[in-house]
C-alpha cells in the first residue's frame, strides 16, 4: 500500500484544530471492498518516525478525527487510518457484515502495510467501536504494536432493553436487515458545536444490524474474557458519563489486565467522544494522551509476535 501525504502541519498546537480532510487512496481488499484511506504527515522538524494507526467508531468515518489526527501529527507522529467498510466514503452496504470479523481483518491488513512502510510497529489508537477493535487486534497477539490506545470503547452498551431484545431477534431472523441503532448521539459530546457537525455530516449514519449488534457483544464479553492476557502496554480512557457505551466495562476490562499494563484514565463528567469534547473537558484527556505517549520514546522492531513471546 502506498500512500502519498494528505497535507503537512506546521508548528505545535496545545489545542487540536479543526480541518477538512479527503480519503488520499482507496485500497481493496479480498473480498472485493475498497477502503478510504488517509494520511497525516508530520512537518519534518519534529517527525520522529513512529506511526499511529487510528481506527473510527460506528457510523462515522476517519475524517471526523481529523483534529486529533492533525495534533499528533503536529507532535511528530505519522498518523494513517481508514473508513471501515460500510463506513464513510469506503464501499459496502451501511452496518453490514459478511463474517464477524471483517472489520477486524481489514484493519489488520492496514497495519500490517502500515508497519511494513514504517519499519517498525504502530500505535493502535481506537475510539468507541474503533476502540473494540483495537483491543482485539491486541489481545490476539499475532501483530506486533508499539502500545494501545482505547477511547470510549463499548465492552458494555448502554441500550434500551427493548432495543437489545430486538437486536438479539434480528441477529437469529433477520442479521442483515437494517434498523435504527438506537444510540443516544445528541450526547456524544457537551460541545453543541460538534453535535451539530455529527448530525449535519452526510457521512455519518445510524444504521445497525443483528450481524454487526452481534459481533459488538461477542467481541466485547471476549474481550472481557481475554483481559488477562493483554501483552501490549496500554492507555484507556473513559467517559465517566458516556451515555452510549457502559463505562462499567472498560471498569472491569482495567481490573482484569496485567499489573502494571494499563493505565486507566477516568473523566467524570465527560460523554462519549472525548477528543471532540468542550475545550475545558478535552484539555486532560489530550494531555494525559501526550504524557503517556512520551514516556515511550523508543518503538521495538518490527519482529515476529506469539501469543506467548514477551513484547
Amino acid at each position: 500500500m502506498h500512500l502519498t501525504p494528505a497535507s503537512s502541519r506546521h508548528g505545535r498546537r496545545d489545542t487540536p484544530k479543526e480541518t477538512g480532510l479527503s480519503p488520499i487512496s482507496m485500497t481493496d481488499t479480498p473480498d472485493g471492498m475498497q477502503l478510504a484511506c488517509y494520511r497525516w504527515e508530520p512537518d519534518p522538524a519534529v517527525a520522529h518516525g513512529r506511526g499511529i494507526y487510528m481506527l473510527h467508531g460506528l457510523g462515522e468515518h476517519a475524517g471526523r478525527h481529523d483534529r486529533l489526527a492533525c495534533w499528533l501529527a503536529d507532535r511528530g507522529w505519522q498518523v494513517a487510518a481508514h473508513d471501515h467498510r460500510g463506513h464513510g466514503r469506503s464501499t459496502g452496504h451501511r452496518a453490514t457484515l459478511r463474517h464477524p470479523d471483517d472489520l477486524v481483518e481489514d484493519a489488520v491488513r492496514q497495519l500490517r502495510a502500515w508497519s511494513a512502510e514504517l519499519a517498525q510497529p504502530p500505535v493502535l489508537l481506537g475510539h468507541s467501536l474503533g476502540g473494540l477493535l483495537a483491543a482485539r487486534i491486541g489481545l490476539r497477539g499475532d501483530l506486533p504494536l508499539d502500545g494501545l490506545v482505547l477511547a470510549s470503547p463499548p465492552f458494555q452498551v448502554t441500550l434500551p432493553a427493548w432495543k437489545t431484545e430486538a437486536l438479539k431477534l434480528l441477529a437469529n431472523w433477520a442479521p442483515d436487515l437494517r434498523v435504527g441503532h438506537g444510540l443516544r448521539t445528541l450526547q456524544i459530546s457537551h460541545d453543541p458545536i460538534a453535535v451539530r457537525a455529527y448530525y449535519d455530516d452526510p457521512l455519518v449514519h445510524d444504521r445497525m444490524t443483528g450481524k454487526l449488534a452481534r459481533f459488538i457483544h461477542d467481541a466485547g464479553a471476549q474481550a472481557l474474557a481475554d483481559a488477562p492476557t493483554l501483552r501490549w502496554r496500554t492507555l484507556l480512557l473513559v467517559a465517566g458519563a458516556d451515555a452510549i457505551v457502559d463505562p462499567a466495562g472498560s471498569r472491569a476490562f482495567a481490573d482484569r489486565a496485567p499489573p502494571g499494563m494499563l493505565a486507566l484514565r477516568w473523566y467524570d463528567r465527560a460523554w462519549h467522544e472525548l477528543f471532540n469534547e468542550t475545550p475545558e473537558l478535552a484539555a486532560p484527556v489530550y494531555a494525559d494522551l501526550d504524557h503517556w505517549l512520551a514516556q515511550f520514546p523508543q518503538a521495538a522492531p518490527v519482529i515476529p509476535a506469539t501469543p506467548a513471546a514477551n513484547p
